[in-house]
């Protein structure tokens, strides 16, 4: 079934009336907690990180 442009462009129009766009202040929360939880994930990894490595210098005597 073909759709010719003009009910194309309504039919958008109409969908896009019944999104739920977020305000401002929902917008600026979401990203603040995005960058939070990316620093937390980074600090994890480092943590983890400098174990893997504290571990494998202690075992493998290296740099001392």
């Amino acid at each position: 079934m073909a759709t010719n442009p003009l009910q194309f462009l309504q039919q958008v129009r109409s969908e896009t009336a019944k999104v739920h766009w977020p305000t401002r202040k929902e917008v600026v929360t979401t990203t603040i907690m995005v960058f939070i939880m990316a620093a937390l994930t980074s600090l994890f990894f480092f943590l983890v990180d400098l174990l893997i490595q504290t571990g494998l210098t202690a075992i493998l005597g290296i740099g001392a």
